[in-house]
Order: C-alpha cells, then sequence, then structure tokens
C-alpha cells in the first residue's frame, strides 16, 4: 500500500514554487499567453470574493447578497487614490475633481518614489477597512435578520451603494454615470522582484491564507457552530451578533480588496458595474464549488471564468460544416452552453464539486491509490 504523506509542507511549498515559475513563464510570454493571463487574473479576483462569501454563506450560515457593493466600495477608493495626477483633469473633463481629492492626489505625487510605489496597496487596504466600517455600522441592523430577510437586506444594500456612486451629487467624486478610467494596472512587488502579472495571485493568496487560519482557529468553529444550530451555539457561550459581525465584516473587507483589484484589472469602472449580475456570478461560484469549502471556491472561480470567458468562445462564431451554415452558432450563444453545462454540474454534483470537503495531499494521495487486487494462492 502506499504510504500517506507526511510532510504535507513540502509537497506544498513544492506546488508553489511550481505555480509561480509558471507565473513567471506566463510573464516572459506576455504577448503570446495574452488570454490565459486575463483569464488567470480576473479567476483569482473571483476566487478571493468567492471565499470571503463563503466565510458568510457556508461557515457562518448568513445568508448575504451584498458583495458587489462592497466591492464597489473598495473599486472606486482604489480607483480614485491610484489615477494618475495627469490623468484626472480628463477623467473628471464634465464637472471636475472634488478640491479635497485634488489637494490630497497632489500631496500624494510629492511623495518620495518608494512611498508612490506603495500607494496602490495602500488604496486596496483602505478601500477594505472603508468596506469593513460600512459592515460594521450596517450590520446592527441586518445582522438581526435571518435567511432570505437577510439577503434581500443586504441585497438591496448593495444596490443603494451602487445608486449613490453613480448619482450626480457625487460627481466630484465617484464621476457619477460616467465612471472613472485611465486606472494603472496591477503594481509590481519587491521593487520589481516581482512582476505585476504576478501581483493579483500573491494578494488573493495572502487573503485566503489569512481567511483559512481563521476558519481554523476558534473563531472558526464558533463560525460553524452558529451555522448549525444558533440556539446550541448560544448554550455553549458563544455570542451570536458578536462573531456574526466578525463574520460579515471580515468577508466585507476582502470583497474591497477583490474590488480594488478588479478595477486594477479593469482599467476603467462605472457604477453597472457592480449590479446584481455580479452577485449573482459570485454566488453561482461559491455554488458549484460547494457551499462550505475554499477549495470549491478557488476551483470554481477558475473553471467558471475560463469557460464563460475562454473555452465557450467559439460557440460565438459563426459555423459552416459541407457548406450548411449552422443558425445557432451565433453571439451570446455561447452563454446558452454555459447554462446547460451548469444544470449538468448541479445536477451531478448536489453539494458543488468538493461538497464541504478541502483539498489534502493525503486525500489526492488516496483516490490516486491503485488498489491491487489479491494474489490467488496457488494450491
Amino acid at each position: 500500500m502506499m504510504k500517506k504523506p507526511k510532510n504535507t509542507t513540502i509537497y506544498s511549498l513544492i506546488a508553489a514554487a511550481l505555480f509561480l515559475a509558471f507565473l513567471y513563464w506566463l510573464d516572459a510570454n506576455r504577448l503570446s499567453q495574452g488570454m490565459l493571463i486575463s483569464v488567470l487574473q480576473k479567476g483569482a479576483i473571483l476566487a478571493l470574493v468567492a471565499v470571503s462569501m463563503n466565510l458568510l454563506n457556508g461557515f457562518t450560515g448568513l445568508f448575504s447578497l451584498g458583495q458587489a457593493g462592497f466591492m464597489s466600495i473598495g473599486a472606486y477608493t482604489t480607483a480614485i487614490l491610484i489615477i494618475p495626477v495627469k490623468s484626472l483633469d480628463g477623467v473628471y473633463y464634465m464637472n471636475g475633481i472634488h478640491p479635497a481629492i485634488m489637494n490630497l492626489r497632489l500631496l500624494m505625487a510629492k511623495s518620495p518614489p518608494f512611498m508612490q510605489s506603495i500607494y496602490p496597496f495602500i488604496a486596496l487596504l483602505l478601500g477594505g477597512i472603508i468596506a469593513a466600517l460600512a459592515a460594521l455600522i450596517v450590520g446592527f441592523a441586518v445582522l438581526r435578520l435571518k435567511s432570505d430577510y437577510l439577503a434581500i437586506a443586504t441585497l438591496g444594500l448593495s444596490e443603494i451603494v451602487r445608486a449613490i456612486f453613480s448619482s450626480p451629487q457625487f460627481d466630484q467624486i465617484t464621476n457619477g454615470s460616467y465612471g472613472l478610467n485611465k486606472i494603472p494596472n496591477f503594481p509590481p512587488m519587491l521593487f520589481g522582484l516581482i512582476p505585476s502579472l504576478i501581483t493579483p495571485f500573491i494578494i488573493t493568496g495572502i487573503s485566503v491564507a489569512f481567511i483559512v487560519l481563521l476558519i481554523n482557529s476558534s473563531y472558526g468553529r464558533a463560525f460553524k457552530a452558529i451555522r448549525e444550530d444558533e440556539i446550541a451555539a448560544e448554550a455553549m457561550g458563544i455570542s451570536l451578533y458578536k462573531h456574526k459581525e466578525m463574520s460579515f465584516v471580515i468577508s466585507s473587507f476582502f470583497s474591497a480588496v477583490a474590488g480594488g483589484m478588479l478595477a486594477m484589472y479593469m482599467r476603467s469602472i462605472e457604477a453597472k458595474t457592480f449590479s446584481i449580475t455580479l452577485t449573482y456570478d459570485i454566488l453561482l461560484i461559491v455554488v458549484i464549488g460547494g457551499i462550505g469549502s475554499v477549495t470549491g471556491s478557488v476551483v470554481s472561480a477558475f473553471l467558471v471564468t475560463a469557460a464563460k470567458e475562454w473555452w465557450l468562445r467559439f460557440f460565438d462564431q459563426p459555423l459552416t460544416l459541407f457548406g450548411v451554415h449552422i443558425p445557432l452558432f451565433r453571439t451570446g450563444f455561447r452563454m446558452v452552453i454555459f447554462s446547460i453545462l451548469l444544470m449538468v454540474v448541479v445536477l451531478i454534483y448536489r453539494q458543488g464539486l468538493f461538497g464541504t470537503t478541502e483539498f489534502s495531499w493525503a486525500g489526492l494521495a488516496k483516490r490516486l491509490r491503485i488498489k491491487r487486487k489479491p494474489k490467488q494462492e496457488v494450491q
């Protein structure tokens, strides 16, 4: 029989090193691997949002649909703070930029080069903090609701945030319905040793690792106890409101960080980017991967992104076979195929691809193990 892996840390480090080497190879072949890079970067961003949603829905049992709203807070905060000063007049060409923001940006432009190199990361962190504070305030009211009522309340909150960002009253801050553009791409890390292409993977990796540590801590066990039975959890001395608020705030923080990275990825944003459709896309990733599985959310994010943005693209192109034009192959048909594939996956995997399980080297070894038939004794 195959022995179980004893040192999973070594295997994890080797896997991380191989993936990092693959990313460096992609960076060296940007021109020929543009589509793959785009899909992987967007998948990494959506993976972080999906894991943050799973922290609420899967591990704490809170049916929240407000991720898009918190993503928009992070996206707008990041964009406002990193758009080059020389481009601000061109971005806010209709109503101008608020004097306070302009003065802040001019002050930031006078900073030493080192400070300017870390401003994008500070912007991501600040966007997350603002979203967390908003979640803390809103949580006083919405977290007293349960099930569908909580989902409706958080979904409404997300739409309110989106309406505020597109409101004419905030044109000098968010540029209203015109949105923000000329947003710089991901910055390099460690003085250029880590190229910009790898930055979103590093941020997502660190963020997901933090959430995993949280889930495996005493707080995570309290989250799961609340998910299973609130009455029993409270009888055990677990503060329901405290832990629900903690889960809600942390989830909102990382959703905002992902929103800031999405702004860098897209290079331009507007309020309608963070509509209900985005929330449903994230929920779809969580359900397909498995509610209560971090591994499932990460894998599902990359699979769903690749299927929608890459693998099924040929269904949108006209097709002619033996001189006969196939009428179904037209723009938008890939979404029909995508929907059919989703239904098939849900029917086969009722609890998602991973259910509530997580990846482990021992589990992988068990799946790959070849069961040998016992030899029959020769009489």
